[in-house]
């Protein structure tokens, strides 16, 4: 394989660490955080000679790094901070203390009104524009409709929405009145959503009357009125009609709300609240107990969304932002946080998969996108359906993707550059729920590396840490954070003691936030999520993460999907079957486990290779499309199935049934 500066050549085979893309001179030049290191330069007197220097000093001078943050992204505050931090523990870091400002207010004070703000299509809307003057008076109609309805701070406002500009509105409405946002997409069933909202307690619910998915209306009209009645703190209810003239059950139509008085711009008041104020509550995936609440703050929310943005994404004013997403993952939240720099999210509500594979370049090409999300399971999909995207479609404005959800093998990183563009910068990246941010990913003045995150993020002091939990480099350990960051969560919502938090993330490494993933670190920096370390791979003591078993499974003909996971046997010893999906006509003979077995062999170690090979209908993902390898392992364990998932957070809940039934013959005697 060939590189050169600013393009690669990329041949068939091509391994991990092979060089894919050099950013030219002037990408270097014009890029967001070469601009702030000449900032730094002239305003502070620091001066860096490497990113790696740069990120050393932002982990370890936090006051002097986040002021430096606050200061050049032109964050404001009615009542000043009287320091960075003030309680530096962790958990527990007091951010900004006596700050008092408000996260909507910093989207809606940005850029003419007739600016575009967002666009927005479905699988039956054409692509469409949203102007800010638009958004802003649609805000403010509803915030003043919540204030006059009794909804002060801190009260919840809770939305069953899918991902179209009401659920933009009316998330960054509650934030205007210091309510607290949460959100479920409607592919949530009932019961999935109660066990989320209950915790809560809201006193508006904002839902939908259905969508549309696949070419195909979903009534959830239903499901809205049983969500309805299983919230008795609620006081109003808001339909909003997508599929039908009226929403029936509700308290007030949208359209009636939106009918009503808005307060122009310069006479509303947005609710100053202090820094650490809540802003919105997301939910783990709940694959033990009830989902985790995790709640987020305005100030964390706010600084860290520049700060990644700005500076790991080259994002700015005019750019337009497309990545699929629901409205009950974290992407979506970062998606509308785009709005904080001026650039133009673009959202899209329905099946990425039709009426073709090709939907989303399609839009991409329509909406002028510069920057486009997407996951590797995506990727998967597209090369199997043998879509080109730089031959379908012209995406000369398209400059970056990023690819999140999931580990990124080395030849996921290389599709990109044999099948959109050659000159494109890849920004793979990890973050999750527990942040609502990334905590590796892109730096557009490095190189992209096969199958390698760039860098740790600017603040972000995170390490691979082994077993005597010590930082280690290029080993595989613990993903660890050793200093605080603004937007850890504030709390769990309802645990008010902190007990459950502290559990979740300081109980290994007390004083230090392990994030639950396996992580390696190379002598350049680069970085490597393997999996959750809690779904890893033990065999005769050596720690293998899944990510490898699905990377080399990706180049097997006829295999289509696989997922993995390792069983302690009573009395000693391990068990670690491989569970595949199979291309039709294709059969799980052994010629085919053979092939599979010396695929792994060859590409990594003995270890790698499984005891047992099992055919299944389908793998069980989360809606956003994660295997769920912790689940599986508890059924094969003897866990019940309803006890080890939560079906209405799956995309394929009838899945579980083939692990169910293999677990009975585990149980089984010989």
């Amino acid at each position: 394989m060939r590189a050169r500066r600013g393009c690669a050549t990329v041949g068939d085979v091509v391994r991990e660490g092979d060089l894919l893309w050099t950013p030219s001179p002037d990408q270097v030049a014009r890029a967001n955080i070469t601009a702030f290191t000449a900032w730094l330069a002239a305003e502070r007197q620091l001066r860096f000679a490497s990113y790696e220097a740069l990120w050393q000093w932002s982990v370890t001078d936090l006051d002097g790094f986040w002021q430096a943050v606050w200061d050049y992204c032109g964050i404001r505050a009615s009542t000043p901070p009287s320091a960075v931090l003030g309680r530096r523990s962790m958990p527990g870091a007091d951010w900004f203390p006596g700050a008092r400002l408000n996260y909507a207010e910093h989207i809606l004070r940005r850029a003419p009104d007739h600016r575009d703000a967002l666009l927005f299509a479905g699988e039956n809307v054409p692509l469409q524009a949203l102007s800010r003057g638009a958004l802003g008076r649609q805000v403010r109609t509803l915030a003043t409709f919540l204030r006059a309805r009794g909804v002060r701070p801190g009260d919840r406002v809770a939305g069953y929405l899918p991902n179209v500009p009401h659920t933009v509105v009316a998330m960054l409405a509650a934030a205007s009145v210091g309510a607290v946002w949460t959100s479920c997409s409607p592919d949530f069933g009932w019961r999935g959503v109660l066990d989320r909202f209950r915790q809560l307690s809201p006193v508006v619910l904002i839902c939908t009357d259905g969508y549309r998915y696949g070419g195909r209306p979903y009534d959830r009209r239903e499901e809205a009125a049983q969500i309805a009645a299983g919230l008795p703190s609620l006081h109003t209810v808001i339909g909003v009609s997508l599929l039908h003239p009226a929403a029936a059950g509700s308290t007030v139509r949208w359209d009636e709300v939106m009918a009503g008085p808005a307060p122009d711009a310069e006479t509303f008041s947005y609710q100053q609240v202090p820094f650490s104020h809540p802003l919105w509550v997301l939910f783990s995936s709940g694959t033990t107990g009830l989902p985790k609440a995790i709640t987020h703050s305005h100030g964390g929310i706010l600084i860290e969304q520049f700060k990644l943005q700005t500076f790991h994404m080259d994002l700015g004013p005019g750019d337009r932002m497309l990545f699929y997403t629901t409205t009950g993952w974290m992407m979506w939240n970062f998606l509308v946080s785009s709005l904080l720099l001026g650039v133009q999210p673009v959202l899209y509500d329905g099946n990425p998969a039709y009426p073709g594979p090709d939907v989303l370049w399609r839009l991409a090409e329509q909406a002028g996108v510069t920057f486009f999300g997407a996951s590797p399971a995506y990727v998967e999909a597209l090369s199997r359906a043998k879509v080109v995207p730089g031959r379908q479609f012209g995406l000369d404005r398209l400059k970056a993707v990023m690819l999140a959800g999931s580990p990124v093998s080395a030849d996921t990183s290389a599709w990109f550059y044999r099948n959109v563009k050659r000159d494109l910068w890849l920004a793979t990246g990890s973050g999750g729920t527990d942040t609502c941010c990334g905590l590796v990913g892109g730096t557009p003045t490095l190189p992209v590396y096969a199958g390698e995150i760039q860098a740790r993020h600017l603040g972000v002091a995170a390490y691979a840490f082994g077993p005597d939990g010590q930082p280690v480099t290029d080993e595989v350990g613990e993903l660890v954070i050793t200093q605080p960051m603004p937007s850890m969560p504030i709390r769990f919502w309802g645990d008010e003691d902190g007990r459950r938090y502290r559990e979740t993330y300081f109980s290994e490494f007390p004083g230090r936030w392990r994030q639950g993933d396996f992580f390696r670190i190379n002598g350049r920096g680069g970085c490597f999520v393997l999996g959750r370390s809690d779904a890893t791979l033990n065999r005769d003591g050596v720690r293998i993460g899944t990510a490898e078993i699905y990377a080399a499974l990706g180049s097997v003909p006829g295999v289509t999907g696989g997922l993995v996971v390792n069983l302690d046997r009573p009395g000693g010893g391990s068990f670690m079957p491989l569970f595949v999906t199979l291309a039709p006509g294709r059969a799980l003979d052994d010629r085919l486990r053979a092939e599979i077995g010396d695929r792994l062999r060859q590409e990594y170690t003995r270890r790698h290779v499984p005891d047992a090979i099992i055919e299944v209908p389908g793998i069980p993902v989360t809606l956003t499309g994660k295997k769920m390898e912790v689940p599986v392992r508890r059924i094969l364990s003897g866990v019940p199935p309803e006890q080890a998932a939560d079906r209405d957070a799956m995309a394929n809940p009838a899945s579980l049934e083939a692990f169910a039934a293999y677990a009975r013959t585990l149980a089984e005697p010989a």
